[in-house]
């Protein structure tokens, strides 16, 4: 039986702050290797898929200083912009308003700059296949747990690190973001798992780190050179 294709979109969420920074340029807008991070994460989307559908999700606040930003670097990836929301998860659903139900969609952290095209490749191809897919990497260091004051040791094997894109079948994942908000939705797999759904985990690439401080951007500098 012949494969139906699905149509890949990718719902980039951006609406980080400068704080940990210690700055007030919000880090998705800072320097990395003479473009902002925000466009190397975009780039990697539309060079493994130039037919990919890309939503941007930004802070009404921060919609001009992005078109200007387009316009001094000639940013000509076709996106579609859209406002984001108080929460990732009010985010992440504005974006998916924009996705047709039968489409495959990545939802991706727009500061996560260095993910593989592996990685992605993967992930399309197995929500096609299973609903969903999530990239996660292996814990490597010890790891103890604290309990009312009181720490043990935990076996780090039985834990991982959680990636985006956090791939989905598009009617499933909206489907899910029905549900009301909970502060324990850390991310998409969270708010679909809590729908009743079983998440599917593989393998992600470890540069495909989150940058969050000024350690982290020199990390991807560092990282981006070897590309």
């Amino acid at each position: 039986m012949t494969k139906t294709l699905r149509q890949k979109a990718v719902v980039i969420v951006a609406g980080g702050s400068g704080k940990r920074m210690g700055g007030d340029v919000p880090k998705q807008f800072l320097q990395l290797s003479g473009k902002p991070v925000l466009m190397h994460t975009m780039h990697r989307f539309f060079s493994f898929d130039p037919r990919i559908y890309i939503v941007l999700v930004l802070p009404f606040e921060h919609i001009e200083t992005w078109n200007l930003l387009c316009s001094q670097h000639r940013f000509l990836i076709p996106h579609q912009v859209v406002a984001g929301g108080a929460e990732r998860y009010d985010s992440v659903k504005n974006g998916l308003e924009k996705i047709d139900d039968a489409w495959l969609v990545a939802i991706h952290d727009g500061v996560r700059p260095l993910v593989s095209n592996a990685t992605i490749s993967k992930s399309f191809e197995l929500a096609a296949e299973s609903g969903n897919a999530i990239p996660a990497v292996p814990v490597n260091e010890s790891l103890r747990e604290v309990v009312e004051g009181q720490n043990r040791p935990v076996d780090r094997r039985n834990f991982y690190l959680i990636q985006t894109p956090q791939t989905f079948k598009g009617d499933l994942i909206k489907k899910a973001y029905q549900k009301p908000y909970n502060p324990l939705f850390t991310d998409d797999a969270s708010v679909f798992e809590a729908a009743g759904n079983e998440v599917h985990l593989f393998e992600g690439n470890i540069e495909n780190i989150k940058i969050t401080t000024s350690s982290d951007l020199k990390i991807a500098e560092a990282l981006l050179e070897k590309v």
